[in-house]
């Protein structure tokens, strides 16, 4: 195989791992994704990756399951740098003004990623949240919104904000959707990351 494909492979895999080895719960695999400096960004965190798996493990602990399927990538390569989306859903379930519900957010993993030592790792990873809903578990059962509460909440992820406020998470309220500001400035900063080729 030549070496472009073995890094999409390799990519891939890595992005497949990701989703499995954080919902599985298996923190030690799951660290070695990141690259040491490596940022991640989510509705209710933003900072280091080491600091968003160890809130993830003190999450897990406690019954919190944010879940991840994953779709289609696609990777644009430039020498040692790549930028990989990754179509996903996101799905939470929690009590909801004390009815259990389903989120399902639908979106994008815009990654950052970079081949060092022979070795990909992911060095930045930011979702782009495209559309949401919530459903009760109990299709029987009555779900009332406060519909001002939730119109206040960003487009593509207000269902998913609004019961992650419920639960006491603080929610980033200017996250990249499909369209905007947001999105089009993330663009921007893969489209310079793959400029900036590693030496």
């Amino acid at each position: 195989m030549d070496q472009p494909l073995l890094d999409r492979l390799a990519i891939r895999d890595l992005v497949e791992n990701w989703a499995v080895w954080r919902d599985a719960g298996d923190w030690e695999r799951f660290a070695t994704v990141w690259h040491d400096e490596g940022w991640m960004s989510a509705t209710w965190f933003q900072g280091p990756a080491r600091d968003f798996i160890r809130v993830s493990q003190e999450g897990f602990a406690k019954g919190v399951r944010i879940l991840h399927f994953l779709g289609g990538t696609s990777i644009d390569l430039a020498g040692e740098r790549a930028i990989a989306q990754t179509k996903m859903t996101i799905s939470q379930r929690a009590l909801v003004h004390d009815v259990l519900c389903d989120v399902v957010c639908t979106g994008r993993f815009y990654d950052f990623l970079e081949k060092r030592q022979g070795k990909w790792g992911i060095v930045r990873r930011q979702p782009i949240y495209e559309k949401d809903r919530i459903d009760p578990v109990d299709p029987a059962a009555t779900l009332r919104l406060d519909r001002e509460a939730l119109a206040a909440l960003p487009e593509g992820y207000r269902h998913l904000a609004y019961m992650q406020e419920l639960i006491g998470y603080k929610v980033k309220r200017d996250m990249p959707g499909l369209t905007g500001p947001e999105v089009e400035k993330l663009y921007g900063e893969g489209r310079e990351w793959l400029a900036a080729k590693a030496k």
